[in-house]
């Protein structure tokens, strides 16, 4: 294949909501690029880009798919993102590395959930935004209400370069306000018919072009002068002045088609190649040392991976933009995150399933190279001379969803573990791991859209069957008051046995405790638990009671006491122990025996000790449309929610609340069924706090429950 230069590329992502046509649209940007003879179509399971048999199944995209194709002696580089706002790791990482978003809206259904929070993810990556209104062949669509809410949710930037004739069924021009023109495709595509304007349009067409040239004018002082001047600009001055507010996310394109039938499609690719910007007009990736590096041939080599995928036949894969320089097979660069060489041993261009190798990419060109050793999506590879900082790394999202796994069979947990870390390196929005404290699998996502390609994952590719459920809730237990208890551990089996008596009394720890007169501290320890809060652990033996070589193993039988609570099983924390009194046999007190007497005296001591379960309280920022603010209040009191105060997002309202983590479980699912898909919300841990004498008395029998089911 040729090798095509930085200026004689684009790099495009496809952003929309499921069903809003970005699939078809490839597929026929593909087509009129001669690039595939033969359209395939979603239906038909037969598409460049969704092309997994996960995909192929659902009809939906679910991993970001590569292609490209070619357009008046330029190549354009696709990426095409799934449509679920769950898959939001390959819709941030499509923006991150494009250089113009085209988001595709149904003219059914206007702006969708997914348009919104891709619009979100484009303008923190500073991505130029172009919107194609498509479908409007259909009856029900509705281009100027489509506008209109491209307008009321992105502002009044957004603006027309084109509108229909008419739509619905005969739908087939369009009047192109950069043209002055009147574009009539052929059912199937292909270049329009170019035509006058007719003079039943002239007036609005010409009122339109007016606010075209006049949002065009602003990109740039000159043309701003020139059109005070002139009153007038040419169609070149047209095409840099929307490029310049592009690129200053001053100006929102709008286009529109029917890309089923390729209707306005070889436009769109027009625009694409004559105005959109090319790598090297952007301002650049910003590095790790706070530099930016602007896409250039003439700089240092340096490429950026900006995913991972498992591809059949080939293994792991890299998808890699080139910000600097060339790369070329056998060429080595430096991970400045592991200071590792890399050997770029096979560079490839893609459509799809479809391979080509190559042998180099130039600055501003996206491929795929296989086989790197340790390089993981967000690493970057730089040229050994400028390998002091990487390109800065795509802000993930944290997860939102958590459920606990299991293998059905036992035998499999060890295989089920090292699938989903495969699962994370490839997917970094998706974690996975053990939890020492909960004793389960833990599965972190983005929702149930996410959670469900895990499993069909698991299901059909990896034929491995696996049980999901609620997990554990990390409680912690604690005492509100002093006690004392004391054990005997007596036991005599032939020779020498086992003895061991200690008395100890426990109070709360707090900031500024006071230790009591009863008797003297002559030794004092102070334990910071891994898991929170702290054990003060005092020698108040006098006289010689317990020999102080058993302090430690007394201390032992209390820790792991704390580390399985008296209560629920759950981590203890904050409490003052002072061992006072006890008694030893010469010949048959040890270490185990005094550990023993340890944890069942701090056992009953803690029981009496007014004690206290204490529950994990997430600070919580819910995001959502005025109109369904108080629908998401009554759902968070439900939650035993407290509400701290409100804010607002241009048309959103914002709910700030403290919420237990137990009554989160699937409240994305919840969230998005109250809010149509709108709601968004994130969650940080804040504290912990002690729950209600309710929920406290139901966790306790639960927890017998389960004893005696085990017993």
């Amino acid at each position: 294949m040729k090798i095509y230069q930085t200026e004689e590329i684009r790099n495009i992502a496809l952003i929309g909501a499921a069903k809003s046509g970005k699939t078809t649209l490839a597929e026929n940007m593909l087509f009129e690029g001669k690039v595939i003879n033969r359209k395939g179509t979603v239906d038909d399971k037969n598409t460049v880009s969704d092309y997994r048999p996960i995909e192929t199944e659902r009809q939906i995209s679910v991993n970001l798919s590569l292609m490209h194709t070619l357009h008046e002696g330029k190549k354009i580089n696709i990426l095409d993102a799934p449509g679920f706002s769950d898959y939001t790791g390959d819709i941030l990482a499509a923006v991150s590395v494009a250089d113009t978003a085209i988001f595709t809206v149904n003219g059914q259904n206007g702006v969708e959930a997914t348009t919104e929070n891709a619009w979100r993810q484009a303008e923190k990556a500073g991505t130029p935004v172009v919107f194609f209104i498509n479908h409007l062949d259909h009856h029900n669509s509705n281009f100027d209400e489509t506008v209109k809410q491209l307008r009321d949710y992105f502002g009044e930037k957004v603006t027309l370069t084109q509108y229909p004739v008419k739509t619905g069924e005969g739908f087939d021009s369009i009047i192109d306000l950069m043209l002055m023109k009147m574009l009539r495709f052929k059912q199937g595509g292909g270049a329009p018919e170019v035509l006058d304007i007719p003079a039943a349009e002239m007036e609005k067409a010409e009122r339109l072009h007016r606010s075209l040239i006049e949002n065009a004018a602003e990109g740039e002082e000159s043309l701003m002068e020139k059109y005070f001047e002139e009153d007038n600009l040419d169609l070149s001055e047209v095409r840099r002045g929307i490029q310049m507010g592009m690129i200053s996310r001053g100006v929102f394109p709008v286009f529109c088609g029917a890309s089923k039938h390729g209707i306005g499609v070889h436009r769109l690719m027009d625009f694409i190649v004559f105005t959109c910007p090319a790598p090297n007009c952007l301002p650049g990736r910003a590095l790790t040392n706070g530099k930016v590096v602007k896409c250039s041939v003439a700089n240092p080599a340096s490429l950026f991976i900006f995913k991972l995928a498992n591809e059949q036949h080939l293994g792991e894969v890299s998808l890699i933009k080139v910000y600097g320089g060339e790369i070329t097979e056998g060429q080595d660069l430096i991970n400045p995150r592991s200071g590792n060489k890399e050997r770029i041993s096979q560079l490839m261009i893609v459509n799809g399933k479809n391979r080509e190798k190559i042998e180099k990419v130039v600055a501003g060109d996206i491929a795929v190279t296989i086989k790197l050793k340790d390089a993981r999506a967000n690493d970057s590879l730089m040229d050994p001379k400028a390998a002091d900082a990487g390109f800065e790394p795509i802000a993930y999202p944290d997860p939102i969803f958590t459920t606990a796994v299991k293998a059905v069979s036992s035998t499999d947990d060890e295989k089920l573990g090292s699938i989903l870390q495969d699962m994370h390196r490839v997917d970094p929005t998706f974690n996975a791991g053990l939890s020492r404290e909960l004793r389960q699998l833990i599965i972190q996502c983005q929702g149930e859209y996410h959670l469900n390609t895990v499993k069909w994952y698991l299901d059909h590719t990896y034929k491995l069957e696996a049980e999901f459920f609620s997990p554990k809730i990390p409680y912690r237990e604690t005492i509100t008051k002093p006690a004392k208890a004391d054990y005997r551990h007596k036991k005599q089996s032939g020779g020498s046995g086992q003895f061991g008596e200690v008395h100890l009394m426990v109070q709360p720890y707090f900031e500024g405790y006071k230790d009591p007169t009863d008797f003297p501290v002559r030794g004092k320890e102070e334990h910071i638990l891994s898991w929170g809060g702290k054990l003060i652990f005092n020698n108040c033996i006098v006289g010689g009671s317990i020999d102080a070589r058993f302090m430690p193993a007394i201390l032992k039988g209390i820790m792991e006491r704390l580390e399985e609570g008296p209560l629920t099983g759950s981590y203890a924390r904050d409490i003052v122990v002072y061992v006072y009194d006890g008694k030893m046999h010469p010949v048959d007190s040890n270490e185990i025996s005094f550990k023993l007497a340890g944890r069942h005296a701090f056992s009953a001591a803690f029981k009496n000790a007014g004690p206290k379960i204490m529950e994990p309280i997430y600070d919580i920022a819910v995001r959502m449309p005025e109109d369904m603010m108080g629908a998401v209040m009554t759902d968070l009191q439900g939650r035993r929610a407290v509400i701290m105060g409100m804010d607002s997002d241009n048309k959103y309202q914002i709910i700030k609340a403290k919420v237990p983590l137990a009554e989160m479980d699937r409240y994305s699912t919840s969230l998005s069924a109250i809010t149509s898909g709108r709601g968004t919300f994130t969650m940080k841990y804040a504290e912990y706090a002690q729950v209600p004498s309710d929920v406290q008395t139901k966790l306790l029998k639960e927890y017998e429950e389960k004893l005696k089911e085990e017993e």
